[in-house]
């Protein structure tokens, strides 16, 4: 096992510290578009539900004859700032001739939108559906917000998704791991399920960070082979580890785009695969058997453990054996590590407790009208969750000491001195 001195954590730890990750000013930089994103979506919300008050106070539509001789009209609009969590918006409360006209939202002395704005935070970063966001508005203020307006509003936020997806990236990355959540979307007046592909890394800092989010109904070594090429585009050029699960084609694919990259197999999906060829009785006992293998010190003792698996298992369950020798080699990279590494790479738990937090946002909606809808539920997700990711994972001083050592050459412009 490979060790390090404290001198040389101390070394490395000042050398990160003094140069923070340019990628979480980015995203930290995209978070505060959003909030200004979000702010201009407020002012057009709260603008349209001025004009709805007006309206029904005076009985009749904007230009509509059916104001003349009413004994009141509209008498244009004083601006007034307001406080919001988003900071200060300028909006325009409109007035009536008779000066009858108090707006129940926000009234004329009030210089903040406390009520309303939660409404629209939930609306835009808690990925209520149109219908919810419709109801409730009606429910609390009383006001019809039709779902196509809902639709066009939340439709502004896709220029800005574009952006971070395109947004560029670090030179090198020490671990990305690659993960599917699946949905249903309608497309041509059926419902079909659909992937929305996440990759997460963690930078030189030791931070989670979503590169990228691809939603797509197969998954191919051209396809994957399109996403390391995105990412390549945006500056990446280089990946020291990849963890995946099981999926399809994305071997061939990072080979081909980075041919130095290490790659690590999920354990733990391998496990669960593993498991549905084993009847309820036999699992406890192959389960046993199985971490042996996987939980052993060194590589020498994991493959002496696979051929005692492989004798007592191989005749009854041979395809389980023959899965667990075909993937070998990915299954067993993480034991040239030590312990913190090991950890870390072994599973991809990392990103699908980032899929969990997705799901907690999406479990209430059965099935979305397009792809464009389920990308913008998933990027404010996204942004909601990256504003937790401010520490850097648990031993990462320790990591990324023996990352500088294993990738020395790959790793030199990062750390330096």
């Amino acid at each position: 096992m490979v060790k390090t001195t404290n001198k040389g954590d101390d070394h490395l730890c000042k050398t990160l510290k003094t140069r923070p990750s340019e990628n979480w000013q980015r995203i930290a930089a995209s978070v505060e578009d959003v909030h200004e994103m979000l702010k201009g979506l407020f002012k057009d919300t709260l603008q349209q539900i001025f004009e709805a008050e007006i309206e029904e106070h005076l009985g009749y539509k904007k230009h509509s004859v059916d104001g003349n001789n009413t004994g009141n009209s509209r008498n244009g609009y004083n601006k007034k700032t307001i406080q919001t969590k988003f900071g200060k918006t300028e909006i325009e409360v409109p007035r009536d001739r008779n000066g009858e006209f108090e707006p129940r939202i926000i009234g004329k002395y009030e210089k903040t939108s406390n009520q309303l704005e939660e409404q629209i935070i939930a609306m835009y970063a808690k990925g209520m559906s149109t219908r919810d966001i419709e109801d409730h508005m009606r429910d609390i203020y009383g006001i019809d917000v039709s779902p196509t307006m809902i639709s066009k509003i939340t439709d502004k936020i896709l220029p800005t998704i574009s952006e971070w997806q395109s947004r560029p990236l670090d030179r090198v990355y020490p671990v990305v791991f690659l993960d599917a959540i699946h949905f249903k979307v309608r497309k041509d007046n059926r419902i079909i399920n659909k992937a929305a592909y996440s990759v997460m890394a963690i930078n030189m800092a030791g931070q989670k960070e979503i590169l990228g989010i691809w939603v797509g109904e197969n998954e191919s070594a051209s396809f994957w082979l399109g996403v390391c090429n995105d990412l390549k585009n945006r500056g990446v050029q280089d990946i020291l580890i990849a963890c995946k699960d099981g999926l399809s084609g994305f071997s061939e694919a990072i080979n081909t785009a980075f041919p130095r990259t290490e790659i690590q197999l999920c354990i733990i999906h391998q496990i669960r695969n593993s498991l549905k060829y084993v009847p309820y009785k036999y699992q406890k006992e192959l389960i046993a058997d199985l971490k042996k293998v996987y939980q052993a010190l060194t590589i020498e003792e994991a493959e002496k453990s696979f051929i005692v698996f492989k004798e007592k298992w191989g005749k009854k369950h041979p395809v389980i054996v023959r899965s667990w020798e075909n993937n070998w080699l990915e299954l067993t990279a993480y034991f040239k590590y030590p312990y913190e590494i090991r950890r870390m790479i072994y599973t991809t738990n990392i990103i699908e407790g980032y899929h969990r937090q997705l799901r907690k946002v999406t479990k209430t909606k059965t099935a979305y009208p397009t792809d464009e809808a389920l990308v913008k539920i998933i990027y404010l997700a996204t942004i909601e969750a990256s504003k937790k990711w401010t520490m850097s994972i648990k031993d990462w001083k320790s990591c990324i000491s023996q990352f500088a050592i294993y990738f020395e050459d790959r790793l030199a412009p990062e750390i330096a001195i």
